[in-house]
């Protein structure tokens, strides 16, 4: 009898410290994002960002609601079926509660479907193809950064005037095509009238132009080479080196990390919208992390750095409603029409498709720009998400 007595008061203590043991336990965030290959240099950025977003957000504890935050990076390479397999490992063997993640679109659209297969939450960041809250997305997935057409509807802005005609230069790969058809699809009054893609490691870009150029250049009006590419190979403003002014041809593009910006110098006055540049927002969140990055690194957070953030900044918010609760649908529901604050102002996750709707920034480079270490960048206005009308791609 006493035996008994003493199993039960075990079972009966071990039911009460249940709950506790839940309150105090972890939440598990896996990171699978590009730690090398060809967009290493903005898987980096996101990491640094989400770290310096979590501790932004938890105050420096690195908690919510008693519960550690644990951060598992894992390194997709830029591979599809490696990013595939790291998720699905990072659900099952790492009990990841929420993964976050990946840098390539290509690896982003391989990763969906095990998101769903495992009812994870997926907050995609910063991965931009349309498909990915498009025809691709179930409702597992979530994504802070902007999508291509995001992207594509602000840089409209800045280059879609009647007369004008334009040729598109982007990589043979998900995140160029994706790019251009939302562009193309955003443009109302230009002509666009060629679609040049090359491999995305191209570094000699000369019979790419020489094509560029027989399109253009006996066209009438207002020129224009619209160029969307990232990371790997050459840089595609090379084609400059083919003096298209002789043609009366001009470049647009839109944002980029602040090393490839620095080309952007060459074309004074040339226009474009970007995602992020550390100097165009002035709000709380920004203040912090641009002063913390001088601190901490000596040079100014970048486009990738302030997506890591936000998307920290959104699992931060959600987890604080839910008291630390990470179970999916819970979160889900919670998430759904959700706004947080982030360094770009206030975004909010639209209901239907889960894309978080965001200001762009339409820029100039600086008339009297001169070559240096730092693109000479200003701010002409804010794009609100309500200047944009984001279509919705998907079939929900």
């Amino acid at each position: 009898m006493q035996r008994r007595a003493l199993i039960a008061l075990a079972a009966l203590a071990s039911a009460l410290a249940a709950p506790a043991f839940g309150q105090t336990g972890e939440i598990r965030i896996a990171h699978v994002y590009s730690k090398t290959g060809p967009l290493e240099a903005y898987g980096k950025q996101t990491q640094t960002g989400l770290m310096m977003g979590l501790e932004y957000a938890t105050g420096g504890t690195m908690t919510i609601n008693g519960k550690k935050i644990v951060v598992i990076e894992r390194d997709d390479q830029g591979k599809p079926d490696l990013g595939k397999s790291l998720l699905a490992a990072a659900y099952v063997d790492d009990k990841a509660d929420i993964a976050v993640g990946p840098t390539a679109s290509g690896v982003a659209l391989a990763m969906l479907p095990v998101a769903e297969e495992h009812k994870k939450i997926l907050m995609v960041e910063p991965a931009v193809a349309d498909a990915i809250t498009g025809e691709k997305w179930n409702k597992y997935i979530f994504r802070t950064g902007r999508n291509s057409s995001q992207d594509a509807i602000s840089n409209a802005v800045a280059v879609d005037r009647e007369g004008a005609v334009i040729a598109t230069l982007a990589q043979d790969n998900a995140f160029g095509q994706g790019g251009v058809k939302a562009f193309k699809d955003s443009v109302k009054k230009a002509k666009v009238v060629h679609e040049e893609y090359l491999p995305p490691a191209t570094t000699d870009f000369t019979a790419g132009a020489q094509r560029l150029i027989e399109k253009l250049k006996d066209q009438p009006g207002r020129k224009i080479i619209w160029i969307i590419w990232a990371g790997g190979g050459g840089s595609p403003f090379k084609i400059a080196d083919l003096d298209l002014k002789r043609y009366g041809i001009e470049i647009a593009t839109g944002g980029n990390i602040l090393p490839a910006m620095v080309s952007y110098n060459q074309f004074p006055g040339m226009e474009g919208a970007t995602y992020y540049y550390y100097s165009f927002s002035k709000n709380k969140p920004n203040l912090w992390l641009v002063t913390q990055h001088f601190v901490r690194y000596e040079t100014p957070p970048d486009f990738f750095t302030a997506g890591g953030f936000s998307s920290a900044m959104a699992l931060v918010t959600a987890l604080q409603k839910t008291g630390g609760d990470t179970n999916t649908n819970k979160l889900i529901a919670t998430m759904e029409g959700m706004s947080f604050d982030t360094p770009k102002g206030t975004m909010t996750f639209r209901k239907e498709d889960h894309q978080a709707l965001q200001s762009m920034y339409h820029f100039r480079v600086a008339p009297g720009a001169r070559q240096g270490t730092m693109a000479d960048l200003y701010l002409v206005r804010e794009i609100k998400p309500q200047d944009m009308n984001l279509p919705i791609r998907n079939r929900r």
